[in-house]
């Protein structure tokens, strides 16, 4: 059994997995993206991450589907699924089309939870990367925000989050929000630790939620810098673990949830062996102390060029 955190929701203080499958990949097979999910159902994850974005929802969608019909699971209601909202539908009047879209990918009447995917808007009607600068522009959050409260209104969502917040601008919706983020989802692992943003999220109820807890290193957008470690090499060693091991044990233990994306069933079943040791205080004390360097940048990672919004996210994050 996978331990879960509680975040709010529209049926009150609700589960949510600690460990869930990402699904941002490059694999452009559906079916091989639905094969992996299915196995995943099989050795024990039961929250699923996707989004508009990734073009991964309907193989999620239909593996759900398959789950039920082979009975892996007696019910949807077994599954966490998030799904978030793409830039290009940032506006309030487009909120609420982009989760009737997204259902409709998956295949179901509700998502568990919801995601403000960046905090910009795209002027852009199809995917294009990278994204020309001039297509960046300011997000209109109240409108925004307030759009997402209508969707968990409507048990259209269980619950609403945002992604790639700072505190300030997570500050800037709890100013106004009548339903404030059950979630904020960020780049996080050892070498990029968040601990401002953690303690600020901790003190306003809000889950951390980790993506790329171990650099994304297998996608062209990653890096190898949490895998190569010397510290995280040494601890693992130490300890008869994989450095994957320590990394999401040590996310564990900071109190945040986490996902994590891989394909291959040995290193799923891997990444869910966490749960029954722990780390000593001195191994924290060493990973503290690792030199922190964030990775991921719009500039050169999906923007093409320089304006005031992408610098300001890029700086507050």
């Amino acid at each position: 059994m996978i331990p879960a955190m509680t975040i709010s929701s529209s049926d009150g203080p609700r589960p949510i997995p600690v460990i869930g499958m990402g699904t941002a990949t490059m694999i452009a097979d559906s079916d091989e993206v639905k094969a992996a999910i299915l196995e995943a159902i099989k050795v024990g994850y039961r929250h699923f991450d996707t989004a508009a974005l990734y073009q991964t929802e309907k193989p999620v969608g239909e593996a759900i589907g398959e789950a039920l019909r082979m009975g892996l699971i007696k019910s949807r209601a077994e599954l966490f699924i998030t799904t978030k909202l793409w830039c290009n539908s940032t506006e309030r009047h487009l909120v609420l089309p982009a989760l009737k879209k997204s259902l409709l990918n998956l295949g179901l009447k509700y998502v568990d939870l919801y995601l403000i995917h960046w905090p910009l808007k795209l002027n852009q009607e199809h995917y294009k990367f990278p994204v020309p600068k001039e297509c960046v522009a300011a997000i209109d959050i109240k409108g925004v925000w307030e759009a997402m409260e209508d969707c968990q209104d409507l048990k259209l969502t269980k619950s609403i989050g945002v992604s790639n917040f700072s505190c300030r601008k997570i500050q800037e919706i709890l100013s106004f929000a009548r339903i404030p983020p059950a979630v904020n989802q960020v780049e996080m692992n050892p070498l990029w630790q968040q601990k401002e943003l953690n303690r600020f999220c901790k003190a306003n109820s809000i889950l951390l939620t980790a993506y790329s807890p171990l650099g994304a290193f297998s996608n062209p957008w990653g890096h190898n810098r949490v895998m190569e470690s010397d510290v995280l090499q040494d601890i693992a060693k130490a300890k008869g673990k994989t450095i994957a091991q320590v990394s999401l044990r040590w996310l564990y233990e900071q109190g945040v949830s986490f996902v994590v994306k891989s394909f291959c069933i040995e290193r799923m079943k891997q990444n869910l062996d966490i749960f029954d040791w722990s780390l000593t205080q001195e191994e924290l004390n060493k990973i503290s102390r690792i030199p922190q360097r964030k990775h991921l940048y719009l500039v050169g990672m999906m923007v093409k060029g320089h304006n005031d919004v992408i610098d300001e996210i890029d700086a507050e994050l």
